[in-house]
């Protein structure tokens, strides 16, 4: 992006960085200024001028992706910085306090860049600020934050820009436009329209480029013009000018796009908001685009805070509540249908609920080549997915919003956004209450109660599953009821596992065990023979375990499940350390650690590290056990563990 000024900021960052030498805290940068000042790019401005200096890269975190109802979740932006630090999902910790000493674990003695976007408040900040003092945080914001730490912060208030500095922007985006010199006073008035704000002065330039034949006197009459009829503030007139410009289907497109509930997104999005297939959709985003509308990030498009705000009172003004909830019906029936595709080649056959979407006229589907990239889908798209979760569920589509919940599932087993999905599965277990739906009430209680007893609210949980029991009481006969009956308990089993009562947990997995081996479900009988497997070796029953975990081995290698195959393989061989069958136990080490590097699973392979530690101790092999144990510790380390 054209970027012009800002020496003095700049100079005063870059001092202040050359001046610090704090050893435990990190110094802090606060830009702060109106929207659409450029507090941002200023920030990815000196944090690329930074990374020489910085060499352990560079962390961003926008906290109003992860606001909601006014407040952060503090715990989800750990997590989303821990994976820019290469923190794996199977690795992350579940609660905020763990996952902050995890953050410092990480970032301890390293000299990173971290830039803070859009914070409120000092106390939003302070639990992302590194364990280093050799790092540099970058906070920016729209008033200076009184509350962060005293003596470790810089403020740099960003005024709009002078005059003299607006209009070398405008020169620059409008590629020397000549009616700036030939029509002096007219250029003046554009500026003062302008504001300052290099994020008009962008539109005001793509605005002065689409009309080239028409004096800049006569595009500032005709923007004067509305300004007076309509008593617009003067940056919003520049805005609603570009709008006025654009053809029917962009003008459409960007009233849609308000509703959008991501902060970015993606080209085929955008195509089915619209609804119109591809090329219509590419060539009114190109449109937007070229009025200075829409601005891409990487492969991504997304809408300025300011621009947002504008497109939804052009649709309040233009579109009517009804092409409101067109776009939005197409634009949930499409993420869903997405998610249901991700979600089927991420976690293959599985139980669910909800009937396939078929494919949507004018919305083509993002291709999906292998069950990595169906991952990356659903975290990139967390936020626009959780968002349709709740505009399905103010617009009265159930069915819609407790089936968007159930490859959120799958998301969520690798990715524990805890703010974000227990409130989508509390929407979805009121969305199946609503349309009256046995079976995803069932469900949804089930998903809900998993991450309320991973936060530790173990009452809240046992809650969700009683009456997620009582209902199945109302549930049919059919396969499908039946194994849901099953699932659900399974995580009644997994709850007392939690609270570390085995006695009942046992008694809950054989229950399970039983009902899917009476529907011939080979799967669920093998994974309820697991569980049951590490319920009796938790009882001191380790023959029996033994015994539980052999038949659950030797399924696993017949259905094909090959990362189950090789847990249990590992489990097993715990047991049969106890009865002092090494060799054996040792075999089944050995192809566990096979198995976690072969697919690449760190956290797996360090606890079959330690095992096999344990394994070499006690044969009195203390060579070979230190290699074990220093490779596992290096793994933790690596990951901000211990």
């Amino acid at each position: 992006m054209d970027f012009v000024d800002r020496e003095n900021e700049q100079t005063e960052a870059f001092r202040a960085v050359e001046e610090w030498h704090g050893q435990s805290r990190p110094l802090c940068l606060a830009l702060s200024g109106v929207g659409g000042a450029g507090r941002t790019e200023l920030a990815f401005r000196i944090a690329r001028a930074l990374r020489d200096r910085c060499p352990d890269g560079v962390l961003y975190v926008d906290l109003d992706d992860l606001r909601h109802d006014g407040a952060v979740e503090i715990a989800d932006a750990l997590g989303d910085v821990l994976r820019s630090l290469g923190v794996r999902p199977e690795w992350m910790e579940h609660s905020l306090k763990a996952r902050s000493k995890q953050y410092w674990a990480q970032t301890d003695g390293k000299r990173l860049v971290v830039v803070l976007d859009n914070v409120r408040y000092g106390a939003e900040a302070v639990p992302l600020l590194p364990a280093s003092g050799d790092s540099v945080v970058i906070v920016v914001s729209h008033g200076p934050l009184h509350d962060l730490v005293d003596g470790a912060v810089v403020d740099l208030a960003l005024d709009p820009l002078e005059d003299v500095h607006a209009m070398e922007l405008l020169q620059k985006i409008s590629r020397d436009d000549p009616r700036l010199t030939a029509e002096p006073e007219a250029a003046t008035e554009l500026i003062r329209l302008c504001s300052g704000l290099p994020a008009a002065l962008h539109v005001a330039a793509r605005w002065m480029r689409k009309h080239r034949r028409r004096s800049l006197t006569r595009l500032l009459a005709e923007l004067t013009a509305e300004l007076q009829e309509k008593g617009m503030p003067v940056v919003e007139g520049v805005w609603d000018a570009a709008y006025r410009g654009l053809g029917p289907k962009a003008a459409l497109l960007y009233r849609l796009l308000a509703d959008h509930p991501g902060p970015s997104f993606t080209p085929e999005a955008a195509a089915a908001l619209l609804g119109e297939g591809k090329d219509t959709a590419d060539d009114a985003l190109d449109e937007l685009e070229t009025a200075g509308l829409l601005h891409p990030v990487e492969d991504r498009l997304r809408l300025h805070e300011l621009l947002r705000a504008h497109a939804k009172r052009c649709s309040r003004r233009d579109g009517g509540e009804q092409e409101r909830v067109d776009g939005h019906l197409r634009l949930v029936r499409w993420y869903l249908r997405q998610a249901q595709r991700a979600d089927a080649l991420a976690a293959g056959a599985r139980l669910t609920l909800a009937p396939v979407v078929p494919p949507l006229q004018g919305a083509p589907d993002v291709l999906f080549a292998a069950k990595e990239q169906a991952l990356l889908w659903l975290e990139a798209e967390r936020h626009a997915l959780y968002g349709c979760v709740r505009i399905a569920y103010a617009r009265g589509l159930d069915s819609e919003t407790w089936a968007l919940c159930e490859p959120l599932w799958t998301h969520y087993l690798d990715h524990p956004h805890y703010a974000d999905v227990m409130e989508a599965f509390r929407t979805g277990v009121r969305a199946a209450q609503r349309a009256e739906h046995v079976p995803a009430l069932v469900r949804m209680r089930c998903q809900l109660a998993r991450p309320l007893w991973e936060q530790g609210l173990f009452e809240q949980a046992e809650d969700e599953l009683r009456q997620a029991l009582a209902a199945c009481g109302a549930l049919g006969e059919s396969d499908q009821d039946r194994k849901l009956r099953a699932s659900a308990v399974e995580f009644r089993g997994m709850l007392s596992s939690a609270r570390g009562n085995w006695s009942a947990a046992a008694v809950d997995f054989e229950t399970s065990r039983q009902m899917h081996g009476a529907i011939g479900n080979a799967y669920g009988v093998m994974l309820q023979t697991y569980r049951l497997g590490q319920a009796v070796a938790a009882l001191g029953e380790p023959e029996r375990a033994a015994a539980l975990l052999e038949q659950a081995h030797a399924t696993a290698g017949e259905l094909g499940r090959e990362r189950i195959r090789a847990r249990i393989g590992f489990a097993l061989g715990s047991v049969l350390r106890t009865l002092r069958q090494e060799g054996r136990a040792r075999e089944l080490y050995v192809a566990a650690l096979t198995s976690a590097r072969e697919r690449g699973a760190d956290h797996d392979e360090a606890q079959v590290l330690d095992g096999l530690a344990s394994l070499a101790e006690e044969s009195g092999n203390m060579a070979e056990a230190r290699a074990h144990q220093d490779a596992a510790r290096n793994i933790r380390q690596r990951n901000g563990r211990d």
